[in-house]
């Protein structure tokens, strides 16, 4: 089987004390969250995946900053390791505002397993499942805060 390292692009977009995530289902009872954006498309430059995979997931284009962050997820690494075995992706997270006035809502082409858009408060974060974990850990004051900008292989 041939293997290779998929690219990404995610947002963060923090307003007002509180977190946008995509709101995900495995199976019914099994809930958990993720942030805005997806694969890289051939061809696709890591904006243009950037705001298309936010148009199909939280229903509009962002603006888009600096990078927050880069990190890679080999899944044979981490808790999921039976469903991600051969799984590597590398995630490039930007800094994102939404346009002025606009509210998230899910957009026509959302993923499969999408069953929703949440603003989530960032002093709940660590009680909720969401991906990747250590993000928890780095917001301070309402703020990402990362000593490097490559944060290696994470979950």
């Amino acid at each position: 089987m041939l293997k290779w390292v998929r690219s990404a692009a995610r947002a963060l977009i923090i307003r007002n004390g509180e977190l946008l995530a995509i709101r995900m289902q495995r199976v019914p009872d099994e809930v958990f969250y993720i942030l805005p954006g997806g694969g890289q498309r051939h061809g696709e430059t890591l904006m243009d995946t950037l705001q298309r995979e936010c148009r199909e997931e939280i229903g509009t284009q962002v603006r888009a900053g600096e990078i927050a962050y880069v990190r890679e997820y080999i899944g044979r690494h981490h808790h999921l390791r039976k469903l991600h075995k051969d799984f590597h992706q590398l995630e490039v997270v930007f800094h994102c505002e939404l346009p002025e006035g606009v509210e998230p809502r899910p957009g026509r082409d959302h993923d499969k397993h999408q069953i929703g858009v949440e603003w989530l408060p960032l002093d709940q974060l660590q009680g909720m499942e969401f991906y990747p974990e250590v993000l928890k850990t780095l917001i301070v004051d309402g703020q990402v805060n990362t000593r490097h900008l490559y944060l290696g292989d994470i979950n």
